[in-house]
Order: C-alpha cells, then structure tokens, then sequence
C-alpha cells in the first residue's frame, strides 16, 4: 500500500488504481469525524489513514478504506 496520507481523496483512488494496473478500481471512505457524512466530491476529502496501513500489501480482494476529513474546515485526528 503506497503512502497516501495527505492526499485529496481522488487522487488516492486514481493512485491505487495506477499501482494495480487497473485491477483494484473500488475503494471505501469513512467520515473520521464520526458524523457519518458522505463523500461526493472526493477532491473535497483529505486522506489522513488508510486501511491497510502504509507499507501494507493488497491484492484485487483487500478491502481499501481511506480515513477523511473535510480539507477546507477540518484536520485530520
């Protein structure tokens, strides 16, 4: 898993399809904030955990989840 923290979260999603070779195309966000909000404009939303973590490996069945918060009015916890 490349390190993607600090991300908007379209590129996050474009990078891990680049590193796949187009294998993986989905992957999950959660709200860090816990308000449970949807992410409809993902260049809206900053990477700030990434499940796995950094460093991790995946393969086209690993469930990817990126941990986001708003980049213009929050930080990440």
């Amino acid at each position: 898993m490349p390190n993607l923290i600090g991300m908007d979260l379209q590129g996050a999603q474009d990078a891990i399809q680049s590193v796949s070779g187009g294998q993986v195309w989905f992957s999950s966000s959660t709200d860090l904030t816990g308000q449970d909000r949807a992410q409809m404009s993902d260049r809206n939303w900053q990477v700030c955990s990434s499940t796995p973590a950094p460093g991790g490996t995946f393969t086209v069945s690993t469930k990817i989840d990126f941990g986001v918060v708003r980049i213009d009015s929050e930080e990440c916890p």
